[in-house]
């Protein structure tokens, strides 16, 4: 069911340190910030050979992310995310199997201008589990 590692996440306080880290210690090549009102953050996409890194500041107090680093101070791998050839097909296989999808249960277009859904850390051996539609 699953496809390709599309991206990696990983939570930051100030996203301009933490892209001119990774560009300038590390040579890589960067999206421009992206803001994403609906999801509670701004992103910048590293762009590896084989998948993406992506960066997420929160955007507001009420941010995911926001909350997220209050209890990890120092950020960290948010979540990881994988690409599906049919996302509805997906989620209702992943309901019958007992996992949880987060919020409503239907999928918001995500970053990359695709359809999105999060699957419940404690159902993936505590890592929180993106699908986005390939």
């Amino acid at each position: 069911m699953i496809g390709r590692l599309n991206h990696v996440a990983i939570a930051v306080r100030n996203l301009d340190a933490a892209a001119a880290l990774y560009r300038d210690t590390l040579g890589a090549t960067l999206s421009p910030p992206l803001p994403q009102p609906d999801h509670g953050v701004t992103v910048v996409f590293i762009e590896l050979p084989n998948t993406k890194i992506e960066l997420l500041e929160p955007l507001g107090a009420d941010s995911p992310i926001a909350k997220f680093l209050e209890r990890n101070p120092d950020g960290g791998v948010h979540h990881i995310c994988y690409e599906v050839d049919d996302i509805l097909a997906a989620r209702d296989r992943l309901k019958e199997k007992g996992a949880r999808v987060l919020g409503s249960g239907e999928p918001r277009i995500g970053a990359h201008g695709k359809p999105v859904l999060f699957l419940h850390p404690k159902d993936f051996n505590g890592a929180l589990v993106e699908l986005e539609q390939a």
